[in-house]
């Protein structure tokens, strides 16, 4: 009996010394941003292509845009999108533009903690200062809402966000969407548009027991999304084979309207309506000719 005492209380002090290890672990870069002049409506076309009124919002619950999305019930426990109103309580209204490009680009928050990975940092990592800027400039323009989104509800041992310093160092790493200059012009937009600002891979690339994106997975489907939703492959192959080509596709994400007639539902129907329906004709022409070419 004393002796499993001894065992339990040696772990639980492993447990704490890993931990306070792990919080004291520095992450991040500084950034400086200052000098930047933002373009708002520059800023507008890029919140609505990287999905952020769509995740933020939350249109049947009666809450103004913008003030916290939908609950995003995962195996780690529910994630609630939080207000990104420039309120200085309930929002990002109290943040620098420094501590919001860090946020997008390194998911770390304004007091050093590391995000979750339900919020896909990873992929706005080659966003640039101007972009940065830009988004910045949007956001002050939307009205600041005194309404703070419902907190996450994270199982043990994921609540624990030092951790995720760790989860950091194995997968904050997003797919490829610098430009080739092999390339045509479209390809590359498309590439950034698909592997960095739109995100796709957050939900058409599988993921292991850990949250991590599978290597040699990416854009090839996932069966595991949230709430038990699932997400077709994106590749060239298996675009081809269910009927797509460039038209239809850049059709589709514009209307939602699929090459048999019916409509996406769910989660792309979102992304359609709050998202892909906003873009210029040329950058919807660019996703389908990056998806459809492929790497």
């Amino acid at each position: 009996m004393r002796r499993g005492i001894v065992l339990v209380l040696a772990l639980a002090g492993g447990v704490a010394v890993a931990g306070g290890a792990l919080a004291l672990w520095p992450i991040g870069a500084p950034v400086a941003l200052d000098a930047l002049d933002g373009d708002a409506q520059r800023g507008a076309y890029l919140a609505r292509a990287g999905g952020c009124i769509a995740c933020h919002s939350d249109p049947g619950s009666g809450r103004p845009a913008l003030t916290g999305g939908a609950a995003i019930e995962t195996g780690f426990g529910r994630f609630v999108p939080p207000n990104i109103t420039p309120h200085p309580g309930a929002g990002i209204g109290a943040w620098s533009i420094e501590d919001f490009a860090r946020a997008l680009r390194q998911g770390i928050a304004p007091d050093g903690s590391p995000y979750y990975p339900a919020f896909p940092y990873p992929f706005y990592g080659g966003l640039s200062d101007q972009d940065i800027a830009d988004l910045w400039a949007a956001f002050q323009t939307v009205p600041a809402q005194d309404m703070a989104a419902e907190g996450h509800a994270i199982r043990f041992p994921f609540n624990l966000r030092p951790g995720l310093k760790l989860w950091r160092a194995a997968y904050a790493d997003g797919p490829p969407a610098q430009p080739d200059p092999e390339r045509t012009d479209a390809w590359n937009r498309g590439r950034w548009l698909v592997n960095g600002l739109a995100h796709c891979g957050a939900c058409h690339t599988d993921r292991n027991m850990l949250g991590g994106r599978k290597p040699g997975r990416h854009l090839a489907g996932s069966d595991d999304l949230p709430g038990g939703g699932r997400a077709p492959a994106l590749t060239p192959a298996a675009l081809g084979q269910a009927g797509w080509d460039a038209h239809a596709l850049a059709f589709a994400l514009k209307s939602g309207v699929k090459p048999d007639g019916d409509t996406f539902g769910g989660g792309m129907g979102e992304v359609v309506r709050h998202g892909t329906a906003w873009l210029r004709p040329d950058d919807r022409a660019a996703i389908a000719a990056y998806l459809l070419e492929g790497e």
